[in-house]
């Protein structure tokens, strides 16, 4: 497995604040025993959560969306507290079942229990304090108050104001999407903009849909790309093989909103724009196999791969063989029939 680059951690601002040195995607020992009570001075991250209880903490940023993975593996008691702000949403999918943790609100305790596939969503506008007992391992989603703005606006139907906020309810759609985004926190390098775009989008088209108030599932009618908007979008995507290209670039070019493009190229295609683009870039690898004298790394480079290593998962996935016994197999018959 490829290692994931480290991240700087950001850190709450103000007197207590501490030098950005601590970074992310580590995997460290716990030094405070399960009962013990943390120190005045804890680290915190930004929302509000004890650094020395972590025992892994990962972050990738898309063009408007934010996803983290928090993971702490004991029992040891901790407490989570945000002020109020103009943030957004936050989104967290449990990973794992048997967490609990107790939630005051005006006043009032209340404890929420946690299987996997759980999710709470929360306005930042409200204070929040939460004790966190057990251990946990969710994915994170911050969703800007502006991104939720323009999804809403962009939503056929009635404006939604705000998403319901729920804790500890079901949601089978969004555990699969976090499932892909927790290998993505691991291997950020291979996370393309097109990537976290395209989960950020789905994500809040499934939240709008399903938290919003609104009638779920409301679509605008004729769900497929017309002719010169598929020739558009297919050449954008071509140009930039390596995944730089945002949703947001594409869907503007062909004056669509964000959520319509993914549904309306998925229709027109059979595939979302990263599985299009995916088998593009495998296309051109293949073709580099056979006919240059690349080497694997190179032809990587150009096909829009992160590294070899990224080339080689992606092709064994597709063709069930390395991409170095792939060409050196289909060249022994062309060298036999004097090709």
């Amino acid at each position: 497995m490829v290692s994931s680059p480290t991240t700087p951690l950001r850190l709450p601002t103000g007197p207590q604040a501490l030098p950005s040195s601590v970074t992310s995607n580590t995997s460290k020992p716990l030094h405070l025993p399960p009962c013990a009570t943390a120190p005045a001075h804890t680290r915190r991250d930004s929302l509000g959560c004890s650094l020395d209880r972590l025992e892994l903490d990962q972050e990738l940023s898309g063009t408007e969306v934010h996803f983290l993975r928090k993971r702490k593996a004991t029992a040891s008691p901790t407490q989570v507290a945000t002020p109020a702000s103009a943030r957004g949403h936050l989104i967290g999918i449990s990973l794992q079942t048997g967490h609990r943790r107790r939630i005051f609100h005006e006043g009032h305790a209340r404890h929420h229990d946690f299987g996997a596939g759980s999710v709470y969503v929360r306005d930042f506008a409200d204070d929040y304090r939460a004790d966190l007992d057990t251990a946990f391992d969710f994915i994170l989603m911050e969703l800007p108050r502006s991104t939720f703005e323009r999804a809403a606006a962009e939503r056929p139907g009635a404006r939604i104001r705000s998403l319901a906020c729920v804790t500890g309810m079901a949601d089978p759609l969004l555990l699969h999407l976090a499932q892909a985004l927790a290998v993505a926190l691991q291997r950020p390098q291979e996370a393309s903009a097109l990537f976290l775009d395209q989960m950020g989008t789905v994500m809040t088209t499934h939240l709008l849909d399903h938290y919003g108030g609104g009638l779920a599932g409301a679509r605008e009618a004729g769900r497929t790309l017309s002719r010169l908007h598929e020739a558009r979008a297919k050449e954008m995507l071509r140009s930039r093989l390596d995944g730089t290209l945002s949703i947001g670039e594409i869907a503007d070019a062909c004056q669509l909103s964000r959520s319509y493009f993914i549904r309306a190229f998925r229709e027109t295609t059979g595939q979302t724009p990263l599985q299009w683009l995916q088998s593009q870039r495998l296309s051109v690898a293949r073709g580099l196999l056979l006919e240059s004298g690349l080497s694997l790394a190179e032809i990587a480079a150009a096909c829009g791969f992160a590294d070899q290593s990224h080339f080689t998962r992606a092709f064994t996935q597709a063709e069930g063989q390395p991409p170095g016994h792939w060409r050196r197999q289909i060249s022994v018959p062309q060298r036999r029939t004097g090709r």
